[in-house]
């Protein structure tokens, strides 16, 4: 028989974002196809695809008036950045919506309530379903109150927004040996998670985990810029 894992009172959650999303749906939201999969129900997948479309909207209206000044390509830029996993993760992991996630044994057994790729996953279906059950003026509010404190932390927004890019940068300049990435996988083939470490001259810099080997490696790339700029 197949225990269930034990999670934090999704209600717990609604009175961190500020919002009264039905029971049902907040559960929803927070669910794992691999803990549907064990248990049945469903999950947040739909949900995250709503809410990744309201997120670009709200972030990209935002910035247009926020920034006047800037044009077209560096808008872009900021954009990606704010929507990006590594962002979303790090908004997750600010109000502690790791313990909250509904997942199945198997990726509770792995660590899923911290990887980066589940966290932005539930960030987007957390703003989807606030959409679905209180209108457009609440996920707006929902997104700017997530997200807005990472508009003017400028370092995010150097010359490249690719953050391999901008890390083999900073070891030309500093006169570092070539980042070199190493990667790992793990998980069944239908939600297989890989994680990256990244080292210079044989010293590690930084870690990061994602989907994709591309996004595990600009993950642990940004850690490494991270790291290097303090």
């Amino acid at each position: 028989m197949t225990s269930t894992p034990q999670f934090r009172d999704p209600a717990e959650l609604a009175g961190i974002l500020g919002v009264s999303i039905p029971p049902e749906l907040l559960e929803q939201a927070l669910t794992h196809r691999s803990f549907s999969y064990e248990h049945g129900g469903s999950h947040y997948e739909r949900l995250e695809f709503l809410g990744d479309a309201i997120l670009q909207q709200v972030i990209t209206l935002e910035l247009y008036e926020r920034f006047s000044d800037l044009p077209e390509g560096d808008l872009s830029k900021r954009r990606s950045a704010l929507v990006s996993t590594a962002a979303l993760a790090e908004v997750a992991r600010s109000i502690d919506l790791g313990g909250f996630l509904r997942l199945g044994n198997g990726e509770v057994s792995t660590g899923g309530h911290d990887k980066s790729s589940l966290l932005a996953d539930v960030v987007e279906s957390l703003i989807g379903a606030t959409y679905l059950s209180l209108g457009q003026t609440a996920a707006t509010e929902l997104v700017i109150r997530l997200v807005g404190p990472l508009f003017n932390q400028s370092d995010r927004f150097g010359i490249s927004m690719d953050h391999k890019t901008a890390l083999q940068e900073h070891c030309d300049r500093h006169s570092m040996g070539k980042p070199v990435y190493a990667i790992t996988s793990d998980g069944p083939d239908h939600a297989r998670q890989f994680h990256a470490t990244v080292t210079s001259d044989g010293v590690i810099l930084g870690s990061g985990s994602g989907s994709s080997k591309k996004t595990a490696e600009a993950t642990a790339a940004m850690h490494a810029l991270a790291e290097l700029s303090r």
